[in-house]
């Protein structure tokens, strides 16, 4: 190795399929990845690239699905664990609770261990959950199982748009982002669609809805081990310089990620305590985890809602109301393609208002929440067709969709490294709201009635509008204001200057 040592900067190893270089650095030979180079995940080929997009998003439709489809085995459930309505309810929000906190310890994990493993370790997690819901003898053991569920099923949120972020470029993510929210609401639809099938068929009920979820949790573990690759360049580079320590007997070839590398213990108090500093302190990522938080509260108090009112308001019964979880899965191919315009008004006027081009299409989707609402709760009656308030919640989903998918977008465009903080902060504020609104709703509606307890959601979401408008025409000007964002903006400026 006398040839790598005597270089002045850089020694190129060959391999017979690709190369590396070697950086020498403070006595250490940097491995990084050469130009072009098929081992780094930016340059996959856009094949792989759309298979490991699709396999990672498959996960989160399942955790979707899972997520609101055990609200239609209610009533097969409290006959045979014998529980109340409100226990049952208290399993919906255990998930919820475990998707939001765990997430916050978990996230650290990749930088030790690689995202693929932990896609399989939670998949793999995450259908065992299942079966104990499934073989359940008490509601105290659903309740376990779902708290679990949601912290195995977490991956499914929280990875993805990492995974994403690894192999896209940035003007490349829209479009992958735009299905991975797709997928994600659907699924919220979908999965109480098949539910109510099963639920309404006496020979099956509330434990074959969890054997169901098995089978497609088991398919997909082994899609993962197949399919899925490690997209993590730290984790590629730090294996491949691994090898060459093997290989060489030398050890002073190092990826960088080694040389900077942070004890575990170290990266989980950080990944703990930054997105709630964020949160606290971040007016942006306040503003969209509000916006966020309560917008999935109100699906969630609407899965709790849906069933009975069509039930006493036209008959319906566990089948059709399940059916009428298809709205939430129109309204989401409608914000997916509406979001298709918003890409090409982003690339357009990109330059002019940088990270606020994200917002055009929020601006108008923030009106359809009330909207819908509105639609929903005035229009339940007997004597109007049950297309409308059907119709209802379709514009409330799409709007939601549209939310949802762009807060993901915009914050990660504002914060760059911080991006996963200020994503995780929103998340755990979103879940939480999730958790809580089912709690609160049945006694919220049986006070008030379904029509005033809907207005005051829709009311409350009137008063949310104008926040992209506000972050739309003044968000660089918070921004510049802010600790983070404002080291963000300079490192941003120093890069553009480089560039030119």
């Amino acid at each position: 190795m006398a040839t790598v040592q005597e270089s002045e900067k850089h020694d190129i190893i060959s391999s017979p399929s690709s190369m590396t270089r070697m950086s020498e650095v403070n006595d250490k030979f940097l491995v990084t990845f050469e130009d072009n180079d098929t081992r780094d995940p930016m340059n996959f080929s856009y094949r792989k690239k759309w298979t490991i997009t699709l396999v990672a998003c498959a996960f989160t439709g399942i955790v979707a699905a899972a997520s609101d489809s055990f609200s239609m085995g209610y009533q097969s459930m409290m006959r045979d664990l014998n529980c109340t309505q409100f226990q049952a309810t208290v399993g919906l929000s255990m998930w919820s609770i475990g998707f939001g906190t765990v997430p916050l310890v978990t996230s650290s994990f990749t930088e030790e261990f690689g995202r693929l493993n932990i896609y399989i370790v939670s998949s793999f997690g995450f259908m065992l959950t299942e079966i104990m819901i499934a073989l359940s003898p008490n509601i105290q053991t659903v309740m376990l199982g779902r708290l679990l569920g949601g912290a195995f099923g977490s991956t499914g949120a929280t990875l993805v748009g990492g995974s994403v972020a690894d192999i896209w470029k940035r003007h490349e993510r829209g479009q992958p982002m735009a299905f991975f929210s797709l997928v994600t609401v659907a699924a919220i639809g979908l999965g109480p669609v098949i539910a109510g099938v099963i639920e309404a068929n006496p020979r099956l009920g509330w434990r074959w809805i969890q054997w169901v979820h098995v089978m497609f949790t088991g398919a997909y573990f082994i899609s993962v081990v197949l399919l899925m690759k490690e997209t993590r360049a730290t984790i590629v580079l730090t294996r491949l310089a691994s090898k060459k320590r093997k290989e060489t007997g030398d050890n002073r070839y190092q990826a960088k990620a080694e040389i900077e590398k942070q004890n575990l213990i170290t990266l989980i108090r950080i990944s703990c305590t930054r997105p709630i500093y964020l949160l606290l302190t971040e007016p942006i990522v306040q503003g969209f985890s509000l916006w966020i938080g309560f917008t999935w509260g109100v699906v969630f108090a609407l899965v709790e809602s849906v069933t009975t009112e069509f039930q006493e308001v036209y008959g319906f019964n566990v089948q059709n109301t399940g059916f009428m979880f298809s709205t939430l899965i129109v309204g989401s191919f409608i914000g997916y393609f509406a979001n298709i315009y918003q890409e090409k008004l982003y690339q357009k006027h990109y330059l002019r208002k940088r990270q606020e081009a994200r917002l055009y299409l929020p601006c108008v989707a923030g009106l359809f929440l009330p909207i819908g609402i509105f639609i929903y709760a005035w229009t339940a009656r007997p004597e109007i067709p049950w297309i409308v308030p059907a119709i209802g919640l379709t514009i409330f989903m799409s709007g939601g969709f549209v939310i949802y998918m762009v807060v993901f977008l915009y914050l990660a465009d504002c914060y760059g490294t911080y991006a996963s903080s200020a994503i995780a902060g929103q998340s755990l504020c979103r879940n939480l709201a999730a958790s809580i609104f089912p709690l609160f709703t049945t006694q919220l509606f049986s006070r008030l009635t379904y029509r005033w307890g809907l207005t005051l959601f829709g009311c409350v979401g009137a008063v949310l509008v104008p926040i992209p408008w506000v972050l739309f025409f003044y968000g660089s000007r918070i921004r510049a204001r802010s600790k983070v964002s404002r080291k963000i903006l300079e490192e941003e400026e120093l890069q553009d200057n480089m560039e030119k």
